[in-house]
């Protein structure tokens, strides 16, 4: 059976894309790359009267740079996992950013419709989460800006009101002494969904002690989340000292618990819910390695 047939309009403005937005209400439909949104409606999970075009808005294209990065909602996964820039501010979405779908799908899908999609697997989560991020949301009442940490709040839902458009957010980049990475676990290394993903940026004193740490996961829950227990846990931990990673070490081991006891993971046909416990350790210890590779702190001169 065909999907029913929606009205179609392409807005040339936010304030446009707005106004027939709150014209429309919850019989509107945002479409941008459309990566998810079609394959939804062709399935027929949504049923829009309209669908609100906004991918000719050039002014939520682009990125910015002022004290933070601010990510217009359009820049696709391609512009994020290219752009130099970005590789140095937050390499981590810029990691996560290559690794979703093949290169069309990274042509056309942007980061905005990652997010606004409510997908458990959303690569693009953890490491807006390590960053700390911001969602902006614009309607014709004004400009609401929500922590990504609360926009999330189940599978496929999101805290955006039908009359509102996503249209940047804005992230911490990188400060001394800190380094990020994003791991993802799949059958392979793209163009597949995460069996679970781990974002972790960390900061180290001189001699490679972390000082403070933030961790966020996908795919290991009904939502991307960020897990302060394990962050609490880490702090203090020397990566630097030989046999760090020996499950003696309490700082880690304390973390592994504080992971385990976070996360609530389902079997479905990509993995099963023991497969997804058992390699969250070694992806967090391995995050650790890799942050503290590339903080260059804590490493002996030769």
């Amino acid at each position: 059976m065909m999907a029913p047939v929606a009205e179609f309009r392409s807005a040339c403005s936010t304030e446009e894309a707005v106004t027939w937005l709150a014209e429309l209400g919850a019989d509107g439909c945002v479409l941008a790359g459309g990566t998810d949104v079609m394959m939804q409606y062709a399935r027929h999970e949504l049923g829009p009267a309209a669908f609100v075009h906004i991918e000719g808005i050039e002014e939520l294209a682009g990125v910015g740079r002022d004290g933070v990065v601010r990510i217009g909602a359009l820049v696709t996964h391609r512009r994020l996992a290219e752009d130099a820039a970005l590789r140095t501010s937050n390499p981590a979405l810029a990691d996560a950013a290559a690794t979703v779908g093949g290169w069309q799908t990274q042509s056309v899908g942007t980061l905005g419709g990652n997010l606004c999609n409510g997908s458990p697997a959303a690569d693009s989560a953890p490491p807006l989460l390590v960053a700390d991020a911001t969602v902006e949301l614009q309607s014709r009442a004004g400009i609401r800006r929500v922590p990504l940490e609360e926009f999330f709040l189940g599978r496929r839902r999101v805290d955006r009101r039908p009359e509102e458009l996503l249209t940047a957010v804005e992230v911490e980049p990188l400060g001394s002494r800190q380094a990020e990475v994003y791991l993802k676990v799949g059958r392979r290394g793209a163009m597949v969904v995460a069996v679970v993903g781990l974002a972790a940026r960390l900061s180290f004193d001189a001699r490679g002690a972390i000082a403070a740490a933030r961790v966020a996961l996908c795919s290991a829950a009904p939502t991307p989340l960020r897990v302060r227990s394990v962050e609490q846990a880490l702090v203090g931990l020397d990566a630097a000292l030989p046999g760090w990673q020996d499950a003696t070490s309490p700082s880690l081991r304390d973390g592994i618990d504080a992971l385990m006891h976070a996360v609530s993971p389902i079997g479905d046909l990509r993995s099963s819910e023991a497969y997804r416990r058992a390699v969250l350790p070694g992806l967090l210890a391995r995050a650790i390695e890799i942050c503290r590779a590339r903080a260059g702190v804590g490493v002996p001169e030769g």
